[in-house]
């Protein structure tokens, strides 16, 4: 496909009179990690909730692959193509990980469960993506670590077909080896030619994975442009200022008030 796999013009959500969202104007590419940063309050979690069909942009237009498009629920960017693996994974503790992957999606031979089908499926997803730490694909994934979760959600994802993936707070509470396993799982991801968008606090994460950065500030986006073009210092200007003098952007003037900001 030519162009940009997500396309964000003019994007604006109200709550009311407050203003969450001013302008958005983002591209998404496939194939690449976008990362979305920005303080609290800068708007990320109304952003991704826009996108991903849970509310509708007050202003603006969604074009997805080349057409617009208007996700009115979930079901419907998810139908589309666009998967979103929230910070709480949305997963069963009580089911195992077959389970967990097929879960809506179970693959049926007369009036039972195929059950063989399913099984080769998920261990065929996990295998292409290289999770290598799961052992047993039939535990429960009450039973795993952070990074395996996170590995199971994102799985679940890609054999669904997701052509774009977004990833809000991945690492967050994980250690040092449960996060090299989802930063890696990332960059397979986008090797894969699939969309990424990560939404992150953790800027040492955010340059060692992204290919693109995009930051918001009082819901307004400040700053977009290949990672290469910023460091942290001046990362952290924009997203705590709106602007920064190490790379020349401005404060697009977004602003909203405290009581009604979202994360």
């Amino acid at each position: 496909m030519d162009g940009p796999l997500l396309q964000l013009r003019g994007i604006g959500k109200n709550f009311g009179p407050v203003q969450a969202l001013s302008g958005i104007d983002l591209d998404i590419p496939a194939g690449q990690v976008t990362a979305l940063v920005g303080d609290n309050g800068a708007g990320k979690s109304t952003l991704i909730k826009t996108i991903s069909g849970i509310w509708e942009p007050s202003h603006g237009e969604i074009i997805w692959q080349g057409q617009r498009a208007h996700f009115k629920t979930p079901r419907d960017a998810t139908d589309a193509g666009i998967a979103t693996v929230y910070q709480d994974l949305a997963l069963c503790d009580n089911l195992d990980i077959v389970q967990n992957m097929l879960l809506g999606h179970e693959v049926r031979h007369g009036l039972l469960l195929d059950e063989v089908t399913m099984e080769t499926t998920a261990k065929q997803t996990l295998s292409d993506l290289r999770v290598t730490t799961v052992r047993n694909i039939r535990q429960t994934v009450g039973s795993l670590s952070g990074g395996q979760r996170q590995a199971v959600a994102v799985a679940k994802a890609v054999m669904l077909d997701a052509k774009l993936v977004i990833m809000d707070e991945p690492t967050a509470a994980l250690g040092v080896s449960q996060t090299a396993l989802v930063l890696d799982l990332i960059g397979r991801l986008a090797r894969r030619g699939i969309g990424v968008m990560l939404i992150s606090h953790n800027l040492v994460d955010v340059f060692q994975v992204a290919d693109r950065l995009a930051v918001l500030y009082l819901g307004g986006l400040v700053s977009t442009g290949p990672v290469s073009e910023y460091d942290t210092a001046s990362a952290v200007d924009l997203m705590t200022t709106g602007a920064s003098r190490r790379t020349g952007q401005a404060d697009n003037g977004a602003r909203i008030p405290d009581s009604g900001r979202e994360g």
